[in-house]
Formats: C-alpha cells, sequence, structure tokens
C-alpha cells in the first residue's frame, strides 16, 4: 500500500481546472492508497466553516467519498486555511492533526507539518501567525458577519502579494520566504526524526540534511499537481499534470 501526500492546493473557483484535477486524483490514484495527508493550504483562503461557497461543498463531497470508499485522510491546518474547524472536517471525513504531527511512517519516525514554522527570518510573518493563532483572536474574527471575513481575507491576500513584490525588490524573497536551515536542524534534533515532509514554500524538492536526514518539500497545485508517494520500499516526488 502507498501512503500519499499533498499540500497547497490552494483551491479558488477562478482556477476550476485545478478543482477538477484534484477531484479526478481522488476518484482515481487515491482510492488505492492506504492514507491522504493534506498538509495545509487546501484552500486559497478559509474564512469559517459557515462559509457556504460551492468549492468548499464540491471537495467535501469528494474527501467524504473517499473516506467512504476506506482511505484515511488527515489535514494539517495551513497558512491560508488556518480556520478550518471540526464541523467541515467532519464533513469531508478528515481527521485534523496538530501542526506538527510525528509518525511513524513505514518504520521511519517522520515529522509532518504544514512548513510555516520553519519560516523562521520572516519575523514579520510570524508575529502575524501567533496573533491568527491565538484562541481569543479567533472566536472574536469568526464571530463577525461572513461577509466582514471575506473582506479580511481578501485584503489580507493583497497585502501578502504587495509585501513578496517587495521582498522580490529587494532580492530578499529566496532567503526570508524560505526555511532557516538553523531551524530544520534544529528542528530534527528537538523531536528526532530522520524524515521532514512540509509545503508551504512551493519549492518543491528533496534536501539531504545530513546525519541521514531527509526533508521532503511539497509541490504547489497552481499550475499542476504535485504528489509525494511513500510505501515501505522508498518515495518519489512526482508532478500531476493538468488535463
Amino acid at each position: 500500500m502507498t501512503t500519499l501526500f499533498i499540500s497547497d492546493l490552494h483551491l479558488d473557483p477562478e482556477r476550476p481546472e485545478i478543482t477538477a484535477l484534484f477531484g479526478h486524483f481522488l476518484a482515481g490514484e487515491a482510492r488505492s492508497a492506504d492514507a491522504l495527508y493534506i498538509l495545509g493550504d487546501l484552500f486559497e483562503a478559509w474564512v469559517g466553516d459557515d462559509d457556504p461557497s460551492a468549492a468548499g461543498a464540491l471537495v467535501a463531497e469528494k474527501l467524504g467519498a473517499l473516506a467512504n470508499a476506506g482511505v484515511r485522510t488527515y489535514f494539517i491546518r495551513g497558512n491560508r486555511d488556518f480556520l478550518l474547524g471540526e464541523t467541515y472536517a467532519a464533513r469531508c471525513g478528515m481527521t485534523l492533526l496538530d501542526d506538527p504531527t510525528h509518525i511513524d511512517l513505514y518504520g521511519q519516525p517522520t515529522l509532518l507539518l504544514h512548513g510555516d514554522l520553519l519560516c523562521t527570518d520572516d519575523t514579520a510573518y510570524q508575529q502575524f501567525r501567533t496573533q491568527t493563532r491565538d484562541p481569543q483572536w479567533q472566536a472574536q474574527f469568526l464571530a463577525q458577519p461572513l461577509q466582514s471575513r471575506l473582506a479580511f481575507a481578501a485584503q489580507a491576500r493583497t497585502a501578502s502579494k504587495a509585501r513578496y513584490g517587495e521582498l522580490v525588490a529587494k532580492g530578499m524573497a529566496e532567503t526570508i520566504g524560505d526555511v532557516s536551515p538553523a531551524t530544520v536542524r534544529d528542528w530534527f534534533a528537538r523531536f528526532g526524526v530522520t524524515r521532514m515532509i512540509h509545503g508551504h514554500t512551493h519549492r518543491p524538492a528533496i534536501h539531504d540534511e545530513g546525519d541521514g536526514c531527509s526533508r521532503i518539500v511539497l509541490g504547489d497545485w497552481y499550475e499542476q499537481g504535485s504528489v509525494l508517494r511513500v510505501d515501505a520500499d522508498g518515495f518519489a516526488l512526482a508532478a500531476l499534470p493538468a488535463a
């Protein structure tokens, strides 16, 4: 059996072809998997489980069908969908996991995470992350009308794009937007693992971190799909071309 890992789909009504590709993946390859792990940013934005968007309903239907077929599905929240809650997860048949989560993957101790926690050089983002993960902040935000939350999400995306543009102009995007090597080394030692799997940075690669440790970065789904296949014999990171 194979365990599948994906992240950073950023599903959005403006890119229906990627939502269709995800649906095809769930109805096809994923049906024969032992388990599916989604490591965050399934959606471009998520402002609460009460959002009646068509994309959310369609994804819940497809993931629910996968769960009903007997495939275990796990989800770690990302920086775009950190408000995804138990209500929506139940509709999808998904089990929510902490970020990070330690698992035994075919005998190899492995740490799963979205990846933004490793980008410690981006201090401004880490401050924002700490604020928005606070339960009191989340409760106050979710108490606002849906339209107000949607407006906030749109404003946040605009601000994020503007800030990224500034970093590119200053030649800082590659360093600030990627993981901190020192943090990566620290986390391998802290959690006692030999493999780390994450997304977030949109830089798919398999990194040899030394001392028998490897770090696998999942690709995003902006132009095509990306999946990591792991079984008892090894692993492979592959692209899924859009139809």
